[in-house]
């Protein structure tokens, strides 16, 4: 393990102590703390309702499905992200079109977005994904979305409490749906929430995540087909006292981040962007640089974690070689693909980590 790894989750002894108490009443399964969860997470994004999952990608796969992706539908999305983005499109049964990327944000175009749009006649919806803790344009894609009736569904699986002109995401589209992996800026061990204002969507996925049996039946009433996607109380005990830190920890992020914005400017790299009116969380802190290996390795060296997400985007991973789009060329997102790496910004660092991960990103670049 690296000296100074790129994740380190926090639990913290509050979630521990009722995680006991769960446990010592046998309140394991779903329940009423998975419900105080949902509540608390929907008023901390401002939306209606949440519905919360096993994990970001049963997150997406039942509002998808709550949005009636079907055989013979596309929805656009982007092909710099974490495989599961696309895979929920496929598994609800429609087909992924990819859109290339910004070059700044890595957040999916606009541009490309609306060619995909005015090329087809098949797409449904939008699935921006907030990369690395950075919304995606929501403004202008929403409009894009409206120009064409089209849903938004956000993958906001890398940014929890992100921002554009105060909003948070999870409330910037018609959904959102949230990961709770370990490394994420909050996390339940596993899990996912799925935020949106609408009542029958949150009916929907609330539906599908619990074998299709409506809210509240308690008998085995099940109205369509549905999984057992369920979050468990012990993961909702974790996940309230996450939240309630995850200010703290957004904080840090944020802190970490400025400082290496200042301390590595003399060096030949592009560091992350921040728009005006957005507030990045820095899931990740990903620069970009040339011969982005050779980094990598000195890093490793030194007992720094570092990451590559993604070097190999999603359209050319080997179970999307039969998935045809309507372009197969994404300049951006391959030239992304090929320079980025990220480096530790979790909340556990202290000056002494940040000191250590600036010379030796500056050492690699002296000795050349």
């Amino acid at each position: 393990m690296a000296d100074i790894p790129l994740a380190d989750p926090d639990v913290g002894p509050a979630a521990l102590d009722r995680i006991e108490a769960l446990a010592e009443r046998g309140e394991l399964a779903d329940g009423p703390e998975v419900r105080l969860f949902e509540s608390e997470f929907a008023e901390y994004c401002g939306t209606d309702h949440a519905v919360a999952t096993t994990n970001g990608t049963t997150a997406l796969h039942a509002t998808l499905t709550a949005f009636d992706v079907e055989p013979g539908k596309t929805v656009v999305t982007s092909p710099f992200s974490f495989v599961a983005s696309a895979n929920a499109i496929r598994l609800a049964g429609g087909q992924p079109v990819f859109a290339d990327v910004d070059p700044e944000t890595y957040a999916i175009d606009p541009d490309a977005v609306r060619e995909c749009c005015e090329a087809r006649d098949d797409v449904v919806g939008l699935v921006p994904v907030h990369l690395y803790g950075c919304p995606a344009p929501m403004d202008e894609l929403v409009a894009i979305a409206d120009e064409h009736d089209l849903f938004v569904v956000e993958d906001a699986c890398q940014a929890h409490g992100a921002e554009i002109d105060g909003d948070r995401v999870g409330s910037l589209g018609d959904a959102a749906c949230f990961s709770f992996y370990p490394t994420k800026n909050m996390t339940t061990g596993e899990g996912g929430m799925v935020t949106t204002d609408s009542d029958e969507i949150a009916e929907r996925v609330a539906r599908f995540v619990n074998h299709g049996r409506p809210t509240g039946e308690r008998t085995y009433g099940h109205v369509e087909l549905g999984h057992n996607f369920r979050l468990t109380s012990i993961a909702a005990a974790i996940g309230r006292r996450q939240l309630d830190r995850l200010p703290a920890f957004n904080r840090a992020r944020r802190e970490h981040a400025r400082y290496y914005d200042d301390h590595l400017t003399h060096l030949p790299i592009d560091r992350p962007v921040e728009p005006p009116g957005y507030r990045h969380v820095y899931h990740q802190y990903t620069i970009r640089a040339e011969n982005r290996d050779a980094l990598a390795e000195t890093l490793s060296d030194h007992g720094i974690g570092a990451g590559i997400y993604y070097d190999r985007p999603i359209h050319r991973q080997p179970a999307y070689e039969s998935v045809h789009t309507a372009a197969r060329s994404f300049p951006e997102t391959e030239r992304a693909a090929a320079s980025v790496l990220s480096l530790p910004v979790h909340p556990s660092l202290d000056e002494t980590d940040r000191r250590a991960v600036v010379s030796a990103v500056s050492a690699h670049f002296e000795d050349r």
